[in-house]
Formats: C-alpha cells, structure tokens, sequence
C-alpha cells in the first residue's frame, strides 16, 4: 500500500501480531516503537527514532538513544502516546504497524484512533495481516483503476450523511450509514477508479494490503 503525495510519513510499530514491517523510511520520516515493537523493528532491520511506552511487553525498559518510559496506570495506550508525539513533530500521516490481532480489545483501541486522526484532518493506516484500515471525516478517498479485491466501509459516527460509493460494484449515492447496519460490507473493485466520499461524519475503510489509497480531499 502505498501513498500518491509527496508527504512525510510517522511509523509507529506496536506490540500486536507482526504481518511484516514492509516499509523503508525516506529522509524527514520518523519512526516510533510502541513497547515491544522495538524488536519487531530491530529484526527488520529498522531503526526507531523514538521508543515509547509502559514497556510491559518487552518485560524492560531498553537502551536507546531516546526512551519514554510511561506510567502502566495511564489514560493513553502505547500506540496512542506514540501517535501523539508523532503530532506533536509535526506529522499528518501515519502508517501503524502491528496493530491488529491478539487482543481484541487493543485492535478497536486502535481502530478509534484512525478515527480521532481524520477527524482532525490527520490520516492514518493500520496494516494489518492482508488489509489495511484507514478513516475519513467529511471528505473523500479515492483508488486508481488497477485496485482490485474487497472493500468494505463502515460508519464509524452515529451517523454517516452524503455516502457516495463511485465506480464500485455496489454503488450508493447521498446515503446514509450508521454505525448499527453494516450496509457497505464486502463491496468490490471493478477496474475502474473509484471514490468514497461522505458529507458528514467518520467512515472506517478496509481494502487489501496491495491497493494504493489516497486522500482527495
């Protein structure tokens, strides 16, 4: 998966199940280990700019260059402190890595935090095992005519207004989503380009790992 714009990129690496750390960080990016995720960053190969957390997965707090050590009893996860440090360096875009899997309950936790990043007109990718999960807040997505494969989109808000799914299999045009009827599940590309657009409110999108998204607006 893969970016269009010439953007600087935030990493963040946590302590979730690791499908592959397939990225190479350019100058200006940055690159944070949430807890445990140090080592899935050093078996890569990777180095991290920042380690942070309350270090319970690793079992200690490691040698570097530039350690947070966290208090266990806190309001933020891990993966959320990271991310705020990473917005605190000035960064728009993040991909999120070792996310997914294990704990259900960090996976959501997660899933909220894509959420909290577009709703402040940030952006954020959560790979996962063979998708990736982003969020859009009042705007519009959109993917080149070569993607192929499921998508599925979900109200993460009350409500989702101004749904408009182009150049989809199953289109809809002005709907409305809710975040208690999984009407946009299992959609499909068609070989064509296509967008996701909604008016008013947070849609969760999942695509496959190999498809470029984009942010058009």
């Amino acid at each position: 998966m893969g970016v269009t714009m010439e953007q600087k990129i935030c990493y963040v690496v946590g302590a979730g199940e690791n499908y592959g750390l397939d990225f190479a960080p350019r100058p200006g990016d940055m690159v944070i280990a949430a807890d445990a995720g140090l080592q899935y960053l050093e078996q890569a190969g990777i180095e991290a700019d920042l380690a942070i957390g309350d270090f319970d997965s690793l079992h200690f707090v490691p040698r570097h260059p530039r350690v947070m050590k966290l208090n266990a009893e806190k309001d933020d996860t891990d993966m959320a402190a990271a991310i705020r440090e990473g917005v605190r360096a000035g960064y728009d875009l993040f991909h999120l890595y070792c996310g997914t899997g294990g704990r259900i309950d960090h996976t959501i936790a997660n899933l909220q935090l894509l959420a909290e990043l577009s709703q402040h007109g940030r952006q954020g990718y959560l790979f996962g095992q063979d998708s990736v999960l982003t969020a859009v807040t009042d705007g519009t997505l959109g993917f080149s005519w070569d993607a192929a494969g499921f998508v599925s989109v979900f109200s993460h808000s009350e409500r989702s207004e101004g749904v408009f799914l182009k150049g989809l299999k199953y289109e809809l045009a002005d709907a409305v989503l809710t975040n208690t009827f999984p009407l946009g599940v299992s959609n499909e590309f068609t070989g064509q380009e296509s967008t996701i657009t909604v008016g008013k409110g947070t849609l969760l999108v999942v695509f496959p790992r190999a498809v470029v998204c984009r942010k058009v607006k």
